[in-house]
């Protein structure tokens, strides 16, 4: 199928008053297109991408214990989930721990997958909530930490998120689209 427009996608990170990471990328597939869109779904194309834009370099691990993100095949866990929790319309994965989260914050956050049927096709998001990352170091981060964290696991969440919801939206449509990312504004924060 041939698609002349473009693919919007809205995006906000920020910081949030506790110094947690609020992250919230989505974009409206048309109903064409959309109809066999699951929550699930998202995340197994989710868990798929994950290793092939890292170049196996992160390779998701899903075991009965739940996820984890694991470097180079070691059993370093990045970060951890517990199993996905299903909701009506939406997956979510709960923080478990891993090395890039603070030790103290690692049954804090959250990662959703959700899909939402409209009148116009499909409202597919990501939301990432709650995230306490190591880098940061605590609820008062220099701004040192936070321009490292800007710079480093900020920038790549957001290439990573766009970038997936970019190509499922190729994948299902057969073609790709211009695709255009547009602010948004859902939590009040310091945008990172």
């Amino acid at each position: 199928m041939q698609r002349s427009h473009h693919q919007e996608i809205a995006c906000q990170q920020v910081l949030v008053e506790d110094s947690s990471v609020f992250s919230i990328q989505w974009s409206l597939f048309p109903a064409e297109i959309a109809a066999r869109l699951t929550p699930r779904h998202l995340l197994d194309r989710y868990l798929i991408h994950i290793r092939s834009c890292t170049f196996s370099a992160i390779r998701p691990f899903e075991s009965s214990t739940g996820i984890e993100f694991r470097l180079l095949g070691s059993r370093l866990s990045l970060i951890s989930f517990l199993p996905p929790e299903v909701g009506d319309g939406s997956i979510t994965l709960h923080i478990r721990g891993g090395l890039l989260v603070q030790p103290h914050q690692c049954r804090r956050g959250e990662l959703r997958f959700a899909v939402e049927q409209t009148s116009r096709g499909a409202t597919v998001s990501l939301q990432l909530s709650d995230y306490c990352p190591l880098i940061l170091g605590g609820t008062s981060p220099s701004f040192l930490r936070r321009w490292l964290y800007r710079l480093t696991q900020a920038a790549l969440h957001r290439r990573v998120t766009i970038r997936f919801l970019a190509g499922l939206y190729r994948e299902l449509a057969g073609s790709s689209a211009p695709v255009r990312v547009v602010p948004a504004r859902i939590r009040e924060g310091r945008p990172v």
